[in-house]
Order: C-alpha cells, then structure tokens, then sequence
C-alpha cells in the first residue's frame, strides 16, 4: 500500500511530471502538475517519486499548498514574481553623469533599471537551479554556486531599491 500524502506533497509522476497536491479527496489526489495541469491520482498509486512529503494531519492550508506550488513553477519554469520597487524610489530617475561635463547626461527611469536588475536575480535563480539538476559532479556544481554566491554578493549594492528585505541579493553570509 501507497504512503498517505498532504496537500503540499511534491511528487513526480512518471507520465506527468512534476507535480503537487493541492486536494485530498476519499479515494484520489487533484495533483497540480507543472506541464498538465490538474490530474486525479488514485490514493493507492504507486509508480510515482514522493519528492517532499506532507503528512494529511499535518492541517496544511490551501494557502500553504499555493506557496508550495509557487515555488515549483518558480524553480522549474522560471516564471517570475512581481518584485515591488520601493515606495521612495517610484518615478524616479537615475542619472548617470559623465565626469567631463560638456557631455550629456544620461537620464534612466528607475522602474526600468529596476527591472532589470530583478531579470537578472531571477536568470541567477534559474542557473542555479539548471547547474543543481545537472550531471556535474559535486565538486564542479560546488564551484559554479560559489561563483553565483559571489555575483549575489556583487549585487547586494542594488538591495536599496527592493520594497520587501525577502526579494533582496544575498551573497555570502560567512564573510
């Protein structure tokens, strides 16, 4: 007999993919899967990778099951999140001015350069990710996060414009 899974369960299932729990019925599980979208499981199926298992007492909202789900689609599609410029810093402008001034200066709306700096943090994420999932050996994926690490570190200077501390670059927390 199958293990009893919770709504948040990741599973991988072998037709499928990807997929979590998001309801538990008498008999099946509403599985939402990243390429199929919602499946019915039957309770006692089997064939399918528990990835990280919920316990159904565990009283998991569907709030949780929502985070959970977010994450996925985050880590396997990178889908991006909205990213909130802080407060001071909408309709502002940056300006970048050349030293020798009889040249122009250069005018950038923050919500643009924002953006940019959120495509980048959310590529990283998705590298990260890729070079985790690859078939390289640990001591070369071990490499390549330092390197990551260090760009997180690099970027932290941009931390100033994010709303929320939690969107923010992180970079080596052991220095």
């Amino acid at each position: 007999m199958s293990e009893l899974l919770g709504i948040g369960s990741r599973v991988k299932h072998p037709a499928f993919g990807d997929g979590v729990i998001v309801k538990v019925n008498v008999a099946a599980y509403q599985v939402s899967f990243l390429t199929y979208g919602m499946k019915d499981v039957g309770k006692t199926y089997d064939k399918w990778e528990v990835i990280e298992k919920v316990n159904p007492e565990g009283g998991v909202t569907f709030n949780d099951a929502e985070k959970a789900l977010l994450k996925i689609l985050k880590t396997y599609n990178g889908v991006e999140e909205k990213v909130d410029l802080g407060s001071k810093w909408v309709g502002g402008k940056m300006l970048l001015q050349p030293q020798d001034e009889e040249l122009k200066a250069k005018e950038i709306p923050i919500e643009q350069f924002f953006h940019k700096i959120v495509m980048v943090r959310d590529r990283l994420r998705v590298m990260e990710q890729r070079i985790n999932s690859s078939s390289l050996n640990d001591e070369e994926k071990v490499n390549l996060q330092q390197y990551i690490t260090r760009i997180y570190g690099s970027l932290t200077t941009f931390n100033v414009l994010f709303k929320n501390k939690d969107d923010q670059f992180k970079g080596d927390s052991s220095k």
